[in-house]
C-alpha cells in the first residue's frame, strides 16, 4: 500500500492505493482504497474504506510509512502477528 500523486504544483491529492511492490509508482495498481487531501482542514484530509484496507492487511499488504500513520489515525490496526 502507497500513495499515489496527483494534482497541481503545490495543490497535492494522494490516493492511497495497493501496488506491486516491484512496479514504478506511475504504473498500474490493484485495488484504490481511499484518499488522502493534506492541505485540507484536519476532519476532511482523508477517506478511507476500511473493509478493503483490513482484507488487503490481511492479504499480506505492507503499508508505507506514511499510509501506516493514516491507517493507525483512522483506527485500523497494521500490526500483523507473526506465526510460526
Amino acid at each position: 500500500m502507497r500513495l499515489k500523486r496527483f494534482g497541481s504544483k503545490k495543490r497535492p491529492y494522494y490516493r492511497v492505493v495497493v501496488m506491486d511492490s516491484r512496479a514504478a509508482a506511475t504504473s498500474r495498481t490493484i485495488d484504490e482504497i481511499g484518499t488522502y487531501h493534506p492541505i485540507e482542514a484536519e476532519d476532511r484530509q482523508t477517506t478511507i474504506d476500511a473493509e478493503k484496507a483490513a482484507e488487503w492487511l490481511k492479504k499480506g499488504a505492507n503499508p508505507s510509512a506514511t499510509v501506516k500513520k493514516i491507517l493507525n489515525a483512522k483506527g485500523i490496526s497494521c500490526n500483523r502477528t507473526v506465526q510460526g
